[in-house]
């Protein structure tokens, strides 16, 4: 008997994401406008407290590092949502799930106003986390599921600048609120934001289709975590995210601290406005995409990280304009940095990229905690110098690390034999 042979691939190619009205005509402005809008609402809470961490120490009567540690508990939050989301999200309603996200990221974000001690108020910075990711992981299913491969680039970009814009505009408008109103006025302002974005998501996104069935014989999420640990490339990413965010907030946390004393001696107001540093990355991290797709991963990613450090040395000196300048060199290298690697994580995992970017996010949210604990204890035992010198360590590292960064070939075919 005759064998004849036919090859196929190791892993069968998934599906190219369905075209949905998302794709079709001149509304295209409104809804990358609302894409956006819905992603700066997701996570205007994550970072908006540091631009008042001098006031809020002063509040509860502790030092830098304990605050720092407790407004970036929403880390924690962060982490175990994304993860949870990557592994077990599939079952959710894309549109129910962001809307009611978003809708219960208010509950906290109120309640802020009235936290009693420096424990309530991190208790209550874990649940915002724990909203803020579920909502941020749904939209991003959502736009993966509703998007044609030719719409997904700009939705996809359009998001991740609405991230950027929460990080400036979101600084701006605590520092303002809490200046002028005090700070329960912040939170209270800060909680009706979250509400509209709830009903922004229920209004702009597409009823989602049935959620799939899976069979008795798909992988565990053990089994599927266990399979992206096995690769040295996804690793040494998601270690990556966790010295990006590490470095991060490292340094935007604390120098807050240093821009408020002398010779420096800012006013909540006045500290606030120095975050229009993040402006230039409004416009440097949507080109990530191009950078990589020109340089390769390695090299785009590097370079913003060259970037990001030639910004370091210039927070050390006792000039304001100095240190804006340095901050807008750290915000654009980093932010273009993690977009390379969040993009890089999609496109080497070989199972389930959902649960990849998953892990990749954890790992990021979880190495922002750390880097607000260490780099806090430094700052507040050693100084300043001590804790830029330590942010410069991990961004050394996190260059060194991106030699790991090679999307593997694709798949060899394998030849089987099939009687006829």
């Amino acid at each position: 008997m005759n064998n004849r042979t036919i090859a196929i691939p190791d892993v069968i190619p998934r599906p190219a994401p369905m075209a949905s009205m998302h794709d079709a005509d001149g509304s295209t402005l409104w809804r990358q406008a609302a894409i956006a809008l819905m992603a700066f609402l997701t996570l205007v809470d994550l970072f908006a407290t540091q631009a008042i961490l001098p006031t809020l120490a002063a509040h509860y009567r502790v030092g830098a590092a304990a605050m720092g540690l407790a407004v970036n508990a929403s880390t924690v939050g962060m982490a175990v949502g994304a993860l949870a989301m990557a592994l077990f999200g599939q079952r959710i309603d894309r549109r129910l799930g962001v809307t009611a996200a978003l809708a219960l990221l208010a509950l906290p974000t109120v309640a802020l106003a009235a936290a009693p001690d420096l424990g309530t108020f991190a208790a209550l910075r874990v649940v915002q986390g724990l909203a803020m990711s579920t909502a941020f992981a749904l939209a991003l299913s959502y736009l993966a599921e509703h998007c044609s491969a030719r719409a997904a680039a700009g939705a996809f970009a359009m998001y991740v600048t609405g991230n950027v814009a929460s990080n400036l505009f979101g600084r701006l408008f605590s520092a303002g609120l809490a200046d002028h109103f005090g700070l329960a006025a912040n939170f209270q302002v800060f909680a009706a934001m979250n509400f509209a974005g709830a009903v922004l998501a229920w209004f702009s996104l597409q009823p989602s289709m049935a959620m799939p069935r899976h069979d008795s014989g798909a992988a565990s999420p053990l089994a599927t975590v266990r399979t992206h640990l096995r690769d040295g490339a996804l690793r040494a990413s998601f270690a990556i995210g966790f010295l990006i965010l590490f470095a991060f907030i490292g340094t935007f946390t604390y120098v807050n601290f240093v821009l408020a004393l002398a010779p420096i001696a800012l006013a909540p107001m006045a500290l606030g406005l120095v975050y229009f540093v993040f402006a230039p990355a409004l416009l440097t991290t949507p080109l990530a995409g191009r950078g990589v797709a020109r340089f390769g991963t390695r090299r785009a990613f590097r370079g913003a990280l060259l970037v990001a450090g030639i910004g370091l040395p210039l927070l050390l000196l006792p000039s304001l304009l100095a240190v804006i300048v340095g901050l807008a060199l750290v915000g654009a290298g980093t932010f273009f940095a993690q977009a390379a690697a969040t993009g890089f994580v999609g496109r080497a995992a070989s199972g389930d990229p959902g649960s990849a970017s998953g892990m990749y996010l954890a790992s990021y949210f979880l190495g922002g905690l750390v880097g607000s604990a260490a780099i806090g204890a430094l700052f507040q035992m050693s100084g300043w110098p001590a804790a830029v010198a330590a942010i410069g360590g991990a961004l050394a590292l996190t260059v060194w690390m991106a030699g790991a960064l090679v999307v593997p070939k694709p798949p060899a075919l394998r030849v089987i034999g099939v009687a006829p």
